[in-house]
């Protein structure tokens, strides 16, 4: 069924259902009107904050921690959020022997410049029909937008600790639009995880932790430390030697957790453009760890990637190679051993320890 586009001279409100079938024909598969007030979910993120599970994460713990408790310390008008869903899945190639995996995320463009376009485009198509404040929020602003999209009825917070939307899935980015119109609230769903411990039993490196609740519905977090997508975005430096084998293939994020998520099962697919580089299949890594600088940057320069800096991504890659089990991988290990980089180099030379441990030579 097509759509028509509005006319201003079809209203002369902008109610809830208008803004939600403008937000479809601006791509958005999911949309919902959350009451801009403190979320519910505030104390949960001081106590995950108080436990120190931001790890190095310095902008969720700073002062912009407390910008946080109200959406009005961002937009002072606002008196509604308008949260939006964006699908971002495909499918994905199983890695073949000495091939690094990248998160499904990151296969395609920046998804921050694709979402504020989409939804720039929507607060103009919005403004004309009225007069409003707004602020646009994607992913950089202090703001808890999992919270904000359960109120808003786009899906409950799984166990794994995405939004999961019943018929959808969970892949999906997240965006909002703060605003000064009175719109009327979504409910949020119910909590159907139920007893499902797949995506906890499924984390290599243990990441999602208990926070309470009975043993029938007990809540869990995510310990941002042990989570292979911050260890290999997030965390600067060297990566905690304990945690380094349950990465695995991984060189730039994890979708393990969705994966496995039985609410996935029929999740649809988004098929994009792709970016320069064909980023949506798994890399060689042996390719991959002779990256110059200026090589990782014409590469990634539009990829979330980038995000990850050029040392960060070798040392992910140097890692990938030591977990293979592949003697091929320790000539370029070698080289990387001599990195100008302290920090490559060091974990080059685990790698190295790592591969000498494994039990027959394998050649890939």
């Amino acid at each position: 069924m097509v759509s028509m586009p509005l006319e201003p001279a079809q209203t002369d409100v902008i109610t809830a259902a208008v803004v939600k079938r403008v937000a479809r024909e601006c791509g958005f598969e999911l949309a919902g009107i959350a009451p801009a007030e403190s979320p519910e979910d505030f104390a949960r993120y001081e106590e995950w904050v108080a436990q120190g599970m931001a790890g190095e994460m310095r902008y969720l713990t700073d002062r912009r921690a407390e910008v946080r408790r109200d959406p009005r310390n961002i937009l002072p008008s606002a008196r509604s959020v308008i949260c939006v869903g964006k699908l971002y899945n495909r499918p994905a190639p199983a890695p073949a022997p000495g091939q690094g995996v990248i998160s499904r995320y990151a296969w395609g463009q920046d998804y921050h410049d694709v979402l504020r376009a989409d939804l720039e485009r929507l607060v103009e198509r919005l403004r004309s029909f009225a007069t409003f404040e707004w602020k646009i929020c994607v992913d950089t602003a202090p703001f808890l937008e999992r919270s904000f999209a359960r109120m808003a009825g786009l899906g409950w917070i799984g166990k794994n600790t995405c939004l999961i939307n019943e018929p959808l899935g969970s892949w999906f980015f997240l965006a909002e639009i703060l605003t000064s119109l009175d719109l009327h609230p979504d409910t949020p769903p119910p909590d159907r995880c139920g007893t499902c411990r797949r995506c906890i039993d499924a984390c290599p490196t243990a990441a999602l932790v208990p926070s309470g609740g009975t043993p029938s519905n007990e809540s869990w977090m995510l310990d941002a430390r042990k989570c292979i997508s911050y260890l290999t975005i997030e965390l600067r430096g060297a990566i905690p030697e304990d945690q380094r084998t349950g990465i695995e293939s991984h060189i730039f994020g994890c979708d393990i957790c969705q994966e496995v998520c039985p609410w996935n099962r029929g999740a649809p697919t988004a098929y994009e453009a792709e970016g320069p580089g064909d980023r949506s299949l798994p890399k060689e890594l042996e390719k991959l760890g002779t990256l110059s600088a200026e090589e990782f940057r014409l590469n990634f320069a539009s990829s979330p990637v980038a995000r990850a800096k050029y040392s960060g991504f070798l040392r992910n890659v140097a890692v990938a190679m030591g977990n293979s089990g592949l003697d091929k991988f320790k000539e370029p290990l070698g080289r990387m051993a001599s990195h100008p980089n302290p920090v490559v180099a060091e974990h080059a030379r685990w790698a190295l320890e790592q591969l000498d441990q494994f039990p027959s030579t394998r050649g890939g």
